[in-house]
């Protein structure tokens, strides 16, 4: 049977003064300082989608698989995203907490479910910061050579350095490095146009050279099965847009400005990301070029290696900026699990200790140093089970959007998205059909730690109800 939360109070309510300490004060009540608005916001939730380093890492691997058919699953997956970002949007104004996902979940749909939430959310932000930063290399070569293990891990160290600065200093130095790469996926757009081998109707010709890109000449069909289980990557391309939701605690005015930064997000992401594609779809040398998915090379033969270079550097420098903005966004969910008292005493200590720049330091350093030793996992498992886990996340959101408008909830102070609730019913269904025709290897992965993290539930969390995983909001002043 679901184990529903009581009624949230509030992050200065007193508990009765005769339960038990820990009921009364859930992980003391610490709340992160508000500091950034809708720019702010918006600037490190772009940041955190870092459209340029997304379009030259994760976009090449789509191009392997889906070749002419890349542009196309990125817009569906794009398009399915808005009824997302509604579900985030009315969730989390509804309960603006640095928890994210979790605790939207948990207040609406159970502590059981919330806890399962709170374990893919946690793979997704310990795995993608490596997964972006192990693209360093590549884009350095016309500099320095460097492994990508090794030039990953050192991006995270470096990610977690700025990590530890002010959110609002911070703001403005992913905003400085988010210039750079809009400017860098600016330039391949318009390389791409002006050289343009084939018209628009390439973009659902749906073929890919055999041989995935090796040279061979042969041309392989993109079935609407390879595009359904590819959606679960497109969903990652646009997933940063959710940060919004994270930073929720750090906003002014969370209950008007969470909406306008997640929906403002996706759709200038989906606009810097989308486009360049389709002009790579169509200015690709040929199908083989383009199957290959070497975006620097095409650059580079489009115009100069000098060119070439300055576009290189400037996906180096965004792949930084989406290592600072993912340690930060990453180290509030870990600050928030231990405040609302998910782990054992003295690592709830630990991660809630918050310094001198009122960032969480113990949490940012436990996120930036295990996701340097992932640089050195294999990456096509990294992908895998982010896309699993990704799914299974937004179709957990789903169902607590759907349940948004019950009791209380459905009258309380929140932005509402339209069309509800059609939005979070097709979603669902549509979620887990992708979620279905994903690969064995990494359900069985994500299914895995899932099961590891019920057993946690059942012989710690449940037991302990009263003293455990009580998860709170705090007040929106």
């Amino acid at each position: 049977m679901t184990d529903t939360l009581r009624p949230l109070q509030s992050a200065t309510t007193e508990a009765p003064s005769d339960a038990p300490s820990a009921t009364a004060v859930p992980g003391d009540h610490k709340k992160l300082k508000r500091s950034i608005g809708v720019v702010g916001g918006t600037l490190l939730t772009l940041s955190c989608v870092t459209p340029a380093s997304t379009l030259f890492v994760v976009v090449p691997d789509l191009f392997s698989s889906l070749g002419t058919a890349t542009a196309l699953t990125i817009a569906i997956g794009s398009l399915l995203c808005v009824g997302v970002a509604f579900c985030y949007s009315e969730l989390g104004t509804l309960i603006p907490s640095a928890g994210g996902e979790y605790a939207m979940v948990s207040t609406m749909a159970g502590r059981l479910a919330g806890w399962l939430v709170f374990v893919l959310s946690l793979l997704v932000v310990m795995i993608v910061p490596p997964v972006i930063a192990m693209g360093t290399a590549d884009y350095l070569a016309p500099v320095m050579h460097l492994d990508p293990s090794y030039a990953g891990a050192g991006v995270m160290i470096c990610a977690t350095l700025a990590g530890l600065l002010d959110l609002r200093a911070n703001a403005w130095i992913t905003g400085i490095f988010l210039v750079l790469e809009v400017v860098a996926a600016g330039v391949v757009a318009v390389l791409g146009f002006a050289h343009a081998e084939r018209g628009p109707g390439s973009l659902v010709d749906l073929t890919v050279a055999s041989g995935s890109g090796s040279g061979s000449g042969g041309v392989d069909s993109v079935t609407a099965m390879l595009i359904v289980s590819g959606l679960a990557i497109a969903l990652f391309v646009t997933q940063g847009f959710s940060t919004a939701v994270y930073l929720s605690e750090e906003m002014e005015n969370p209950r008007r400005n969470v909406a306008r930064t997640v929906l403002a997000t996706l759709a200038i992401s989906s606009v810097i990301i989308l486009v360049p594609v389709v002009a790579i779809t169509m200015g690709a040398e040929s199908l083989t070029a383009l199957t290959q998915g070497d975006i620097s090379a095409m650059v580079t033969a489009w115009s100069s290696s000098a060119v070439g270079t300055f576009v290189s550097l400037c996906v180096a420098l965004a792949i930084i900026n989406a290592g600072i903005v993912m340690v930060i966004q990453n180290s509030r969910v870990l600050f928030a699990s231990a405040r609302d008292k998910a782990w054992p005493a003295p690592v709830n200590n630990a991660l809630s200790k918050l310094g001198a720049s009122g960032a969480p330091w113990v949490a940012t350093l436990l996120v930036g140093v295990p996701g340097a030793l992932l640089c050195f996992v294999n990456l096509d498992t990294l992908y895998g089970v982010t896309g699993v886990s990704v799914t299974g996340m937004y179709l957990l959101v789903a169902v607590a959007a759907l349940l948004a408008r019950k009791g209380s909830h459905g009258t309380g102070a929140a932005w509402r998205m339209p069309l509800w609730p059609a939005v979070p019913v097709v979603l669902i269904a549509v979620l887990a059909y992708i979620l279905s025709q994903q690969e064995l290897p990494y359900l069985g992965w994500t299914g895995g730690i899932v099961a590891v993290a019920t057993l946690y539930w059942a012989l710690y969390l449940r037991p302990r109800r009263e003293t455990r995983w009580l998860v709170s909001v705090p007040e929106d002043s």
